[in-house]
Parts: structure tokens; C-alpha cells; sequence
């Protein structure tokens, strides 16, 4: 089998290296980086490194660096791989997706591709250059390869144990989702340094441009598995609001590294604190189905906790919630909450036929009844972590790239739709009166 080659773009968020904290079968070890010289490229080289030289399952990766100002144009001229790996600003991103799909190159690019509603027709663009060149241009949804987001979809689609989807209303939404991150965090067992250009949300993007994107994608994922979703016929906003998480000058520097608020920076400081607006609570109707997203970043976890993720699937029969608190030490958990009290019974028979349906893919699986609801107990080999779906989601990239595997037909359609929602979201949130 033709060995394939990695070509990485202007790495500015970890995300890029994390593509390679492990080897694949049939790709090259040697990678070449083309990106400006600058921190973000010395970040991107250290975390490599890092890999390279841990103590348990080392890689083995060769970088080729080719520093230039003009990147992009040197990468056009030379492409020596076929395939490019995009994660860094996200305001220019799509313009670096093009320039390597008009190269003749694969891309698997993180999220998110866009971040304004202007940028709707590039992605089309994109989406239509990788079709008509037969090049796979792949999102790196992490999400989808979490066990419990995966055992959510199963339980969602099994209508003996979950019955059909609410519709809901914006109270009582059919789908609510949070997501709580933190600007200060350890990533690969280091401090995350973060580019000061992170906290310009016009380079960035505000909370549900960025990952929101994951959530939207998730909510078309469970309700509509294998089904193609349209923006402007199966997408409804009602409303969205943004507000700010408030970051002292001494917080900014211990993230950053900067000395100072930089000059793009300076007319959003009030009484030197930088109020971010990097939240964003969102309702939206997919299908009929109303959602509600409410996607946070808050300044630092608590010790021992990290960042959160609650879903809720209202059926029905019963609820099918992830939990992700202080009562499940901050790993997820899948609950299965009948709707009535005299469903308990039933539900629970289905729940057992549905875990026995699964036990070749996820052998070890049980539900844990908790009185009123039931828990689904998962075997710990199943629970791999954020940073290792990375390595999850490249692998099937790469089986698409070498013909092993079809991309889904749905999946260009819902890439339209999931940022068409995300990036008019946020863009709604910034009009006056909106709740």
C-alpha cells in the first residue's frame, strides 16, 4: 500500500499535534510543517518532541520545517504529501482548506472551518472542490468517537427503551446541551499556552462558532443518524445571547505569556480586566425538535475537576442524559431516566435487550439501577480520552482518503447546516434584545 504523507498547516492550536500523539500503518514519519516562524510554530515542534521522547509508546515523527512568511504559496508550489492537517486561527482557516484542496491535496482540518456567515459560500466552495476532485476534506469531530456519546446515539435510536423525541418547547426543550471549558487548563500533562490572538473572538470565534460546533454536530448525529440535514429547510434559530467571562490582566499573562494586552486587544479592556465574550446560549429547532445550547468557558476548573458536558435527549419513554459533575468525579456518565414511574419495568426490560444487542461491539456493558433511573455501567477499556479520539478520527480519515471506506453522502449537507447554525447563532446573539 502507497505510503501516505502528512503535510502540517500553520499549527496555532495543540489540536495539530495531537493528530500526531500516536503512528499509523502505511504513513510516513516524516511530516513537513509549513507555517509562519513564530511562537505557535515553536509550540507545535516542542509538543512533537514531547511525543517523540516519552517514556511509554513513543513516536517516531520527522519533521521536515519549511519556515516562510509565505506559506501558503510555498506549499501550493511544492506539496510534498497529500494530505494537509489544519488546526490554528480559525478567521483564515477556510482560506488555507482551499489553498491545499486547489493544491490537489486531502484535508483533515479541526474545527472550526468558519466562524461568520460571509464564509457560508467558501465552505461550499470547499466542500464542492474536494467532490469534484475526488479529495476528502474531513472535520474532526472528537466527539463522535467518546463512548458515551456513541452509546447515547444507540439508546436515542432504540425506541422500545427512549420511545421518540419530544419536540419540546424553548422551556422544555426536546435536546438540551452544556459544555463548560476553561481558558486555563493542562493539556498532555503541560500548561496550555495560548496565542494572545486567542482572545480576539473576531480570530477566534465566540463560544458556539468554536465548540459549539461540536454540540450542533452531535444533535444532528443522535436525532438523524445516516440522514442528511438541510440549513435552510431543517434549521429554524429562535433566539441566542453572548456574555463575558472576565480575564485580569495577571490571568491573560499567565495563559498567554504576553507581558501586556496586545494593540488588537486594547480597546476591549475596560479598567484593565479583558471582558471575553466567549459564551453563547443558543435555541434552535431542527426538524420540529427545539434545542438549546448553552456553551461556556469559564476562567479555571476547580482542583480535580476539568471540563464539563451535559446532554439531554427528552423521549418519550424515558430520558437519556449525559452527566458530567462532581457526583461522577467529572467523567461522563450515561443515565437512562424513564419518564414515568410505572415505565421503570419496561424500560428496563428494553435496556437489557438493547445491552445484549451490543455486547459484541461493547462486551462488559450493564445497566446499574439506581431506584428511579438506571445508570449504564461501561468498562473502563472503553474510555480512552479527549486526547486519544484524535488518533480515532485520523484513522478513519485515512480510511477514506485510501478508498477503504466511502465518506457518507450526508456528511457535506450537515457540514452546511451545522455551521450555518453556529455561525448565524452567534451572529444573532450580537443583535440587541435577543434572549
Amino acid at each position: 500500500m502507497r505510503e501516505i504523507q502528512f503535510i502540517t498547516l500553520n499549527p496555532g492550536h495543540f489540536h495539530a499535534a495531537l493528530v500526531q500523539k500516536e503512528m499509523y500503518e502505511h504513513v510516513s514519519p516524516t511530516v513537513h510543517v509549513y507555517a509562519p516562524l513564530g511562537p505557535e510554530l515553536l509550540a507545535h515542534l516542542s509538543r512533537i518532541a514531547a511525543f517523540n521522547n516519552r517514556s511509554e509508546h513513543p513516536t517516531n515523527w520527522k519533521l521536515e520545517v519549511h519556515a516562510d512568511a509565505d506559506y501558503l504559496e510555498r506549499l501550493a508550489r511544492e506539496k510534498p504529501g497529500s494530505v494537509v492537517v489544519l488546526a490554528g486561527r480559525n478567521a483564515r482557516k477556510i482560506d488555507g482548506i482551499l489553498a491545499a484542496l486547489e493544491a490537489g491535496l486531502n484535508v483533515l482540518a479541526d474545527k472550526p472551518w468558519i466562524i461568520v456567515p460571509n464564509d457560508l459560500d467558501k465552505l461550499q466552495r470547499a466542500l464542492d472542490l474536494a467532490d469534484a476532485r475526488g479529495l476528502i476534506a474531513h472535520d474532526i469531530m472528537t466527539e463522535r468517537y467518546e463512548v458515551t456519546s456513541i452509546l447515547q446515539r444507540e439508546l436515542v435510536q432504540d425506541e422500545p427503551t427512549f420511545g421518540t423525541i419530544t419536540p419540546g418547547s424553548l422551556d422544555e426543550p426536546g435536546v438540551y446541551m452544556e459544555s463548560v471549558h476553561f481558558l486555563k487548563k493542562t493539556v498532555a500533562g503541560a500548561p496550555l499556552r495560548r496565542p494572545a490572538w486567542f482572545f480576539d473572538v473576531h480570530e477566534q470565534g465566540e463560544a458556539l462558532s468554536d465548540v459549539g460546533t461540536h454540540l450542533v454536530d452531535l444533535v444532528n448525529w443522535m436525532l438523524y443518524p445516516n440522514q442528511a440535514i438541510r440549513l435552510e429547510q431543517d434549521i429554524c434559530l429562535m433566539s441566542a445571547r453572548r456574555w463575558a467571562t472576565i480575564v485580569s490582566k495577571t490571568g491573560f499573562q499567565q495563559i498567554t505569556g504576553e507581558s501586556d494586552y496586545p494593540a488588537f486587544l486594547r480597546d476591549a479592556v475596560v479598567n484593565d480586566d479583558l471582558p471575553y465574550f466567549c459564551n453563547t446560549a443558543v435555541h434552535y429547532a431542527v426538524r420540529g425538535v427545539n434545542v438549546k445550547l448553552d456553551v461556556i468557558w469559564d476562567y479555571e476548573a476547580a482542583a480535580g475537576s476539568g471540563d464539563t458536558h451535559l446532554a439531554d435527549f427528552r423521549g418519550t419513554r424515558s430520558r437519556v442524559e449525559i452527566r458530567q459533575g462532581r457526583e461522577e468525579k467529572y467523567q461522563p456518565e450515561l443515565y437512562i431516566v424513564p419518564v414515568r414511574t410505572m415505565d421503570h419495568s419496561l424500560v428496563r426490560r428494553a435496556l437489557d435487550r438493547k445491552i445484549q444487542s451490543l455486547a459484541t461491539s461493547f462486551p462488559g456493558l450493564e445497566a446499574i439501577n439506581l431506584g428511579t433511573h438506571f445508570r449504564l455501567g461501561i468498562p473502563s477499556r472503553f474510555r480512552v480520552g479527549h486526547e486519544a479520539h484524535f488518533a480515532e478520527v485520523t484513522k478513519q480519515f485515512l480510511r477514506y482518503v485510501r478508498g477503504q471506506d466511502t465518506m457518507p453522502t450526508w456528511e457535506k449537507p450537515n457540514m452546511l447546516a451545522k455551521y450555518g447554525v453556529t455561525t448565524r447563532g452567534v451572529e444573532l446573539s450580537r443583535k440587541p434584545n435577543r434572549v
